[in-house]
């Protein structure tokens, strides 16, 4: 997995790498944990440039969670109830998880928005309560954009700095991806199991 993305991000340049960090906010298949760092990585090499890495990094994950904002804005909070209750076990959220969410970020506002896209969970789906709660957009853009900026500079420096640790640690980082994606599957049965058993 580790050679296909850096094959992929290699061939496809920024185009590809920003394509990536949209669909890893919009749907993580692959985190930016990995993908930021393998762009800060190609930029040592000289494939890539570091700025543009952090840039292109930073509009693709923020044009994610803006989609996201915008579906929970569509939703909004009555709606997403309903959903919930009667869909919710799918996606492992019930409707008193929907009102806890509400009144959390209510309290927290900006900041949550802020300091959740540093976090490595809650970074995509902050956004839908924000939506939901119909935060101003321009605030929640910015909040968003900062936090976004801080993390993925973050990491491609980390790539960047790696530099040729990074050969080394190559062998390490596929069973790495392939266990981050199985928690994250077993984590989703576990929270389905749970809740179908509560029910």
């Amino acid at each position: 997995m580790f050679e296909w993305i850096t094959d992929l991000i290699a061939r496809g340049g920024y185009l590809a790498y920003g394509w990536l960090m949209f669909v890893e906010t919009v749907f993580p298949p692959i985190p930016s944990e990995v993908l930021v760092p393998l762009a800060g990585f190609l930029a040592a090499e000289g494939t890539f440039r570091l700025i543009p890495v952090i840039a292109v990094g930073t509009f693709g994950s923020t044009l994610g969670a803006v989609f996201w904002y915008w579906v929970g804005l569509r939703v909004g909070e009555r709606r997403l109830r309903k959903l919930a209750g009667k869909y919710g076990r799918w996606f492992t959220v019930s409707p008193e998880d929907v009102d806890k969410t509400g009144k959390w970020f209510r309290k927290r506002g900006l900041w949550a928005v802020f300091l959740a896209r540093m976090l490595p969970g809650p970074r995509s789906m902050i956004s839908v309560p924000a939506g939901v709660a119909r935060m101003t957009f321009l605030p929640f853009l910015v909040a968003t954009t900062a936090g976004t900026a801080l993390w993925i500079s973050f990491l491609a420096i980390l790539g960047y700095v790696l530099q040729a640790q990074y050969d080394r640690i190559a062998d390490y980082l596929d069973p790495i991806l392939y266990a981050m994606v199985a928690l994250g599957l077993g984590y989703y049965v576990w929270r389905l199991i749970r809740q179908m058993s509560a029910r």
